[in-house]
């Protein structure tokens, strides 16, 4: 069994220590360039074709997403997340929310679709069809999942268990990564993969999403038990005591942060899905539009065609009749 040591000789946690306190943790480091290197293969490939992609969506999936993960996995975010639950709570929305959302704007299935060869793009295509991809997408599922896991994870031992053991700690965080993944992927609706549904029901389980951050972390700022149980407290009696703040002050903090980041993030996500379905309604609007004038069009140019022969029958008719 491996443990968690507490961090004993970190120092004061400042805005400093975000940036010297920098590890290279396996995990996230295999997840970060694999997924990188996979997709700037991809781009290339399209490039060197002469085919576009978008810039945004690179900047999307490598710099926000895949940047998000490894800064929450890797960076003082990473050192301080056993020490201060508050840090792990900032950690803890990063993953669940900016790295899933800004991964899916990034497109990797369509760019894999677009760049992979035919034997790999067909089983691509296979999973995509395949039942296992319609049940792990499926809406009512995804979002059971995103808005109870917290739950499971905060009023279980699950938490502690991933204060005390490496590798539960990292299937915590890729678990946090891959259940937002499959809650935002179908929202976003950027890529072709099952489980997307019409603008007004991915804006209702955006929606829906806000009411359980905000209980979630009312209910943390209420516990009269600390999360981990006496893990805080052994710390706080340990050598870093003089610096770290009280457990149930940082844990009252954690909550608000919970509160106030899932609401913000949500409120955010709405807004860009209310513009897409705004968007997505002019487009309509105006592709109905256009087929209304060339239905008018043709219709009028059918009239002119079916006028044609009753004028020139008419003219045939006056002409004798002039003669006379």
């Amino acid at each position: 069994m491996v443990v968690l040591s507490a961090s004993e000789v970190l120092p004061r946690l400042t805005p400093g220590a975000f940036f010297s306190q920098w590890s290279l943790a396996p995990v996230p480091l295999v997840v970060t360039a694999w997924a990188g290197g996979l997709y700037l293969l991809g781009v290339t490939r399209l490039h060197r074709r002469g085919d576009h992609w978008p810039v945004g969506r690179t900047v999307a999936f490598l710099g926000v997403g895949l940047g998000a993960f490894y800064v929450a996995t890797s960076s003082g975010l990473a050192a301080y997340d056993t020490t201060l639950v508050s840090v792990h709570m900032v950690q803890h929305m990063v993953l669940s929310m900016v790295a899933p959302l800004f991964l899916a704007l990034g497109a990797p299935v369509t760019l894999a679709l677009r760049t992979l060869p035919s034997s790999p793009r067909r089983w691509l295509l296979a999973l995509l069809h395949s039942r296992l991809a319609k049940v792990l997408s499926f809406p009512p599922l995804t979002f059971g999942l995103y808005v109870l896991s917290p739950w499971a994870l905060y009023f279980s031992g699950w938490y502690r268990a991933s204060l005390e053991h490496v590798w539960v700690h990292e299937a915590m965080h890729l678990h946090l990564l891959v259940v937002g993944a499959l809650f935002f992927w179908p929202l976003m609706g950027v890529d072709p993969v099952p489980g997307r549904v019409s603008y007004p029901f991915r804006v209702a389980l955006t929606v829906g999403t806000l009411p359980f951050h905000a209980f979630l972390g009312i209910t943390i700022m209420g516990q009269t038990t600390l999360l981990g149980g006496d893990w805080y407290p052994r710390l706080h009696a340990g050598p870093m005591g003089a610096w770290l703040p009280d457990p149930f002050t940082d844990q009252n903090l954690a909550g608000g942060i919970l509160w106030a980041s899932g609401d913000l993030i949500g409120l955010s996500f709405f807004v860009v899905l209310f513009a897409q379905w705004v968007r997505q309604s002019m487009a309509e609007a105006r592709r109905e539009d256009r087929r209304l004038d060339l239905q008018e069009a043709r219709e009028a140019r059918a009239a002119r065609d079916a006028q044609a022969p009753r004028d020139t029958d008419r003219e045939a008719q006056e002409q004798p009749a002039a003669r006379e």
